[in-house]
C-alpha cells in the first residue's frame, strides 16, 4: 500500500520506514530537517521536508503522495527532558498531538485516505488507582491532577478520542515506554552517574516497549485491525523497584539510590513521584491478538541486556 509516514527520523521512525519498506510497502516520509532526507532515501523511501504544523503545507503533501495510510509519529522530543515541568517540556509534542493531528485527519478526509495510525500513550503516569490490575483499552487515561501537567494529558487523551473519530479506520497505538538505541540513551547516562533514584518504595508499574518492537506493531496495523486503541507494550509490567536496579545492573552502574516521596518531590517534581509510586502498567493482549503481533522482547529484562550490550 501506500503509506505516509510523519516524524519518520525519529527513534521510533528510524526503525519503521525500512520496516514498512520491507513489507513491500510505497513509502512517504517526511522529516522537518533538510539534512536528513537522504537517511530517508537510503532507506528506501520519498522524502518530504515538512512542519506537520504547516495546514496548508501538510494538506499538499498528502494530496500529492494519495496515501492509502498516513502514520502520525510527530513529536518534539530530545533526550529525557525535565519532568519537574511536564508541560514545559513536552511543549512542542503537545502541539503536534494537537493542532499538527487536527491538519493530518482534515488531509487524510481532503485525499480519501481511510487508514490514519497514530503515537498514542501508555507510559508511566500519576495514575489515581481507581482500577484493579493493569489497564486495558476500555480505561481512559484517568491520571488524577498534577498542576505541573495539564497540557500534557489533555495533548494524549486529545489523541485518543479525535482520531478514532476523525476517519472511518482511525487507530492510536499507546506506546509504552520506549527504550533502545536513540530512544533512551540518556537514561543510560544519569543512571550511571546515580542521577535516577528509586522514590517512594518504587512501587508504581511501568510497561515498556523496545523501539523495534514498537516498529513492528506499527507496520502490523497498517494492515490488521479494526479502528479503536491499543496498547502497544511488552508482556512484562513490572514496579519500578524491581526493573530501576535490573537495568543499572547490566549497565554496570551502582545500585540507585532510594528517596523518601517527600525528598523526591522537592527534587524530581509531583510528576515524576507519581510515575513512580501510583502508575499501573498496561495489557498487551487486544494487540496481540487484533494485530497479530508479538514482541521480540517479551520481557524488558531480555530487552534491557540487548539494548546495553549492543
Amino acid at each position: 500500500m501506500r503509506v505516509f509516514v510523519t516524524g519518520a527520523t525519529g527513534a521510533l521512525g528510524r526503525r519503521l520506514v525500512p520496516g514498512l519498506v520491507t513489507a513491500g510497502h510505497e513509502v512517504t516520509a517526511t522529516t522537518r530537517t533538510p539534512g536528513k532526507v537522504a537517511q530517508l532515501r537510503q532507506a528506501g523511501a520519498e522524502a518530504v521536508v515538512l512542519d506537520g504544523l504547516d495546514r496548508q503545507a501538510v494538506m499538499a503533501a498528502v494530496q500529492a503522495a494519495a496515501p492509502e495510510v498516513i502514520v502520525h509519529e510527530m513529536t518534539a522530543l530530545a533526550g529525557l527532558g525535565s519532568f519537574r515541568n511536564p508541560d514545559k517540556t513536552f511543549a512542542a509534542t503537545n502541539e503536534l498531538r494537537t493542532r499538527g493531528t487536527d491538519n493530518l485527519l482534515a488531509a487524510a478526509t481532503a485525499a480519501g485516505t481511510r487508514r490514519v495510525i497514530a503515537q498514542g500513550y501508555a507510559g508511566p503516569g500519576p495514575d489515581q488507582q481507581s482500577g484493579d490490575g493493569l489497564k486495558t483499552e476500555e480505561d481512559p487515561l484517568g491520571w488524577r491532577p498534577v498542576r505541573s501537567a495539564v497540557q500534557m494529558p489533555a495533548a494524549i487523551a486529545y489523541v485518543d478520542t479525535t482520531v478514532p473519530a476523525g476517519v472511518p479506520e482511525g487507530m492510536v497505538l499507546r506506546y509504552g515506554g520506549l527504550y533502545g538505541p536513540g530512544a533512551s540513551d540518556a537514561l543510560l547516562d544519569m543512571l550511571r552517574k546515580r542521577q535516577v533514584p528509586v522514590i517512594g518504595g518504587g512501587t508504581g508499574v511501568w510497561s515498556f516497549i523496545e523501539v523495534t518492537d514498537a516498529a513492528a506493531a506499527t507496520v502490523a496495523a497498517v494492515s490488521r485491525g479494526a479502528a479503536g486503541l491499543y496498547n502497544v507494550v511488552d508482556d512484562d509490567p513490572a514496579p519500578v523497584a524491581e526493573w530501576l536496579p535490573y537495568l543499572a545492573q547490566v549497565a554496570g552502574a551502582k545500585p540507585p539510590l532510594r528517596l523518601p516521596a517527600w525528598l523526591g518531590r522537592l527534587l524530581a517534581g509531583e510528576f515524576v513521584v507519581a510515575q513512580m509510586t501510583t502508575s499501573r502498567g498496561s495489557s498487551n493482549e487486544k494487540a496481540r491478538k487484533e494485530l497479530g503481533w508479538v514482541p521480540r522482547y517479551p520481557s524488558w529484562r531480555e530487552g534491557f541486556r540487548a539494548w546495553v550490550s549492543g
